[in-house]
């Protein structure tokens, strides 16, 4: 039997955590810092970030799908859910998970920060 990797919580990612300071007029700016040795804003990550993200939220046999099919953070920002369930060919329960924990709040981050 297959041991199961166990899947943290998306609030309690690091990654998904940012640093943030208030401005004299009241607005909220990011600060610009690596990450996990990771730049900030996923669209910069190198294939290699990617893996790495995947690895230390847990999904070690997962992460080397993403390397195969070359998905670097703008790729990633673009996957849908049915990409990650049917187009890296991954297990049903990790891919769900890797979708709603990972992806789409990566996504959903990401859009909030670069609509303004």
């Amino acid at each position: 039997m297959r041991g199961v990797a166990e899947v943290k919580e998306p609030c309690s990612f690091p990654m998904l955590s940012v640093d943030m300071e208030n401005k004299e007029n009241g607005s909220v700016g990011v600060k610009n810092s690596m990450e996990n040795g990771r730049p900030p804003d996923p669209a910069d990550w190198a294939v290699m970030d990617v893996v790495n993200y995947f690895r230390t939220a847990g999904f070690e046999e997962q992460a080397s799908a993403f390397q195969e099919q070359e998905i670097d953070g703008k790729s990633l920002l673009l996957m849908t859910r049915n990409d990650v369930l049917t187009g890296l060919q991954l297990k049903l329960g990790p891919a769900l998970k890797i979708y709603e924990y990972h992806v789409k709040p990566l996504q959903t981050k990401h859009l909030k920060n670069n609509s303004s």
